[in-house]
């Protein structure tokens, strides 16, 4: 089954998908984790997936929800659906850019403007040929959810400008844009899974780390972490995937419900996001972290922008830069 298909039995899911034809299927019951707490809106969010395919099938589909990498960290969940082992997982793009390196046009630093032009890269044919990327890797990615606005905390002082950060150990993703960056900056940028964070923070390990104020605050980090920057230096993609020879077992009425479910959902994801953003940052002062909430990202932007967009065009070209500058509008 082609990706042009399956996007095809995603805008006829509501025809196809009818829990008539459902029911009269065998039970499939399906099985996903994520590496984010409960009290994140991936949680949330997988939740009503599982109550939506349950509600749309009659009940002949069930969806199983593990988070907190209680079914490992982010890379073994990845292994685990290309290996059939776990049928859908969801965690940040960065961790996919070895298998789709397309994908690490997500995470230039300072490419997004606002929400409106992501949702216009993400949901539209560019966030489609991003998903495709992942044909041959064993996975399917059913749509793009978010981690969100990344922004720095650490554990030594207040950063204002980019020489406050020279020095700094700090935990980055594995995706070579964040890698680079945050390198440019003067900081020592130490990749690690999500799993293994909140632990380096409090030993110590690293200095500080770089995400969204609401996974911030949902994992604690502001317990290991006293000061925060709102350099909003990159926004995350986070790719729901399925293993692909699985959704073609599943049959075409059942793969659209999925698919469409998954849809509905990262649009779902992202809004939650956006109406926890500012209560979370809050909520972050109340506990006592430092908040240094008008950094000079002109100087961070001149910094990293060029540099990193540059490495990425040598090896890609720079057609999907080009294109997604050209959605902002």
């Amino acid at each position: 089954m082609t990706f042009n298909r399956r996007s095809f039995l995603a805008a006829g899911a509501a025809t196809l998908a009818s829990p008539a034809i459902l029911s009269a299927q065998s039970t499939l019951a399906l099985r996903m984790g994520h590496p984010h707490p409960e009290s994140d809106s991936w949680q949330d969010t997988a939740l009503w997936m599982a109550e939506t395919l349950k509600e749309k099938s009659s009940g002949e589909i069930t969806l199983q929800v593990f988070p907190n990498g209680l079914l490992g960290n982010d890379p073994t969940m990845i292994n685990s659906v290309r290996a059939g082992s776990l049928d859908i997982m969801v965690t940040g793009n960065p961790f996919f850019t070895s298998l789709a390196p397309q994908l690490n046009v997500l995470d230039l630093p300072y490419l997004f403007r606002n929400r409106d032009h992501i949702a216009r890269v993400l949901d539209g044919e560019i966030g489609d040929e991003l998903r495709a990327d992942f044909e041959g890797t064993g996975l399917f990615a059913l749509s793009l959810w978010e981690t969100g606005w990344r922004h720095l905390t650490n554990s030594r002082r207040p950063v204002e400008t980019p020489e406050d950060i020279r020095g700094l150990k700090i935990r980055t993703t594995p995706n070579p844009a964040h890698i680079e960056a945050f390198r440019l900056l003067g900081a020592v940028p130490t990749p690690m899974a999500f799993t293994e964070l909140f632990t380096a923070l409090e030993m110590g390990a690293v200095d500080g780390q770089e995400n969204p104020t609401t996974l911030i605050l949902n994992s604690r980090f502001h317990e290991a972490q006293k000061y925060l920057t709102l350099t909003q230096h990159a926004f995350t993609a986070s790719p729901l995937v399925t293993n692909a020879a699985k959704l073609d077992a599943m049959g075409e009425d059942r793969s659209a419900l999925l698919i469409e479910t998954a849809q509905e959902g990262a649009r779902r994801q992202r809004a939650m996001n956006v109406e926890r953003e500012g209560s979370s940052l809050a909520t972050l002062k109340e506990e006592g972290m430092e908040v240094v909430e008008t950094p000079d990202r002109d100087l961070f932007r001149a910094i990293v922008s060029e540099p990193v967009q540059a490495t990425f065009a040598d090896e890609f070209g720079s057609d999907l830069i080009d294109r997604i500058n050209a959605a902002a509008a």
